[in-house]
């Protein structure tokens, strides 16, 4: 049981709601948005930074959630896989085209991947096959052989083209 003088107060912003938790010092970003804020859309996988399932946005860079506090993020601009969208109850068009190419399929891995391939296209609006995996090389998918989700982003691309 943690003692209420054990815990931290951490202020941060979530997919744009401005959000306080109180945390163990030692309790993972993963699991506060899991547990404390009922965002259960970023996964936990390997709790070894290596999957990629836990993947978040922090102040604009790709995080894995597993390897850092929940106190580390104090201040911090959030965005989980449930705040990708620009409103509720759409889909980004990375979701969107992982749903129309089939780039999924049990879906564990693809809150990571959706949000890695969201971050690709943002910096580069045209990439390569090659650069789509490197962009996604952190991340562990056991379902596919990845070349829908390939697809799927090539998709998302051109369809951002139009």
């Amino acid at each position: 049981m943690t003692d209420v003088s054990d815990l931290h107060t951490v202020s941060v912003t979530v997919n744009g709601d401005r959000r306080s938790i109180s945390v163990p010092a030692r309790r993972l970003l993963c699991d506060a948005l899991r547990q404390d804020l009922a965002l259960t859309g970023t996964h936990v996988g390997c709790e070894h930074g290596a999957c990629g399932a836990c993947t978040v946005r922090l102040d604009g860079d790709l995080v894995r959630s597993c390897l850092m506090f929940a106190v580390q993020a104090d201040g911090a601009e959030i965005t989980t896989i449930e705040g990708l969208a620009d409103h509720p109850g759409e889909l980004h068009p990375v979701q969107r085209a992982f749903w129309e190419k089939h780039g999924l399929q049990c879906g564990f891995c693809t809150p990571g991947m959706v949000l890695a391939a969201a971050r690709l296209l943002e910096d580069n609006p045209d990439p390569t096959d090659q650069e789509i995996r490197d962009a996604l090389s952190g991340h562990v998918c056991r379902c596919t052989g990845y070349v829908f989700i390939v697809d799927a982003i090539k998709h998302a691309a051109a369809e951002a083209s139009r």
